[in-house]
């Protein structure tokens, strides 16, 4: 589907349909596209609206979670947005989780799927290598557990990226940032109901990080999905929704 990006003041987004305010977050390599399944779903019942994260233009001593964690707050309040479900995927999981840590009394719910905040095994490490097609071509396929879901458009937005020197110098931060941020300890502090829905072959953050996030966090439901990477979302977007419209449906405001 064809997405209507807005532009007011420093933010870029997606707003689209009405009712109740679903806010969702892409990971590091994310684009608005990441979540066109569930805009496609949930748009004819509520309100989504998608912030275009500043990952790659960030100042870099404000590139990492806390900038990003930062840049989210200040969207809310710029939008007034309320009353939030917050879905994130990967890093757009782990600024889900820190914000809705720190801004509780906003947050209804929460769904997160491959999210980061205990262990991800991060491209950042040993991204990027610029210039070479081949290498971002397999690390994106690494990324689902059917590699023909990283589709060649896909692939040249991410080749695009590493190809920018001050965008892999952000990459790289703010993957680091990720990988030191562990909220292990901060998890029992966050009350609201979360469903955790993930891939069975995520092999970036595996099953093991599900069920570790299932038991610190107080409020859960978790799902798997078989045959499925790091981004359910994109891979298996019907029966991602399915597991999300039951959740809200158990957990209505």
């Amino acid at each position: 589907m064809q997405f209507n990006v807005k532009s007011e003041g420093e933010f870029k987004f997606i707003d689209e349909g009405q009712g109740e305010v679903m806010l969702l977050l892409h990971g590091l390599f994310g684009a608005l596209s990441n979540w066109a399944g569930v805009v496609n779903h949930f748009s004819r019942t509520h309100r989504i609206i998608i912030p275009m994260l500043p990952i790659y233009s960030l100042p870099l001593r404000e590139a990492g979670v806390e900038g990003l964690v930062k840049f989210t707050e200040r969207f809310v309040a710029f939008k007034n947005l309320d009353k939030l479900t917050i879905l994130g995927n990967s890093l757009g999981g782990h600024i889900g989780l820190i914000y809705t840590l720190r801004n509780q009394n906003k947050v209804k719910r929460l769904v997160l799927t491959g999210s980061s905040g205990l262990f991800e095994d991060s491209m950042g490490g040993s991204y990027p290598k610029r210039g070479n097609y081949e290498y971002v071509q397999e690390r994106v396929a690494y990324t689902f557990y059917d590699p023909r879901v990283a589709t060649k458009e896909l692939v040249d937005e991410v080749f695009e990226v590493t190809n920018s020197i001050s965008k892999c110098l952000c990459i790289v931060a703010v993957a680091k940032s990720a990988q030191r941020h562990n909220m292990a300890k901060d998890l029992e502090y966050i009350k609201v109901p979360t469903l955790l829905v993930w891939g069975l072959n995520d092999t970036i953050t595996p099953p093991l990080v599900a069920h570790e996030f299932d038991n610190l966090l107080p409020d859960t439901e978790l799902r798997f999905i078989d045959k499925c990477g790091h981004a359910p979302m994109m891979e298996h977007p019907d029966i991602f929704n399915q597991y999300t419209a039951k959740f809200l449906e158990k957990n209505k405001i």
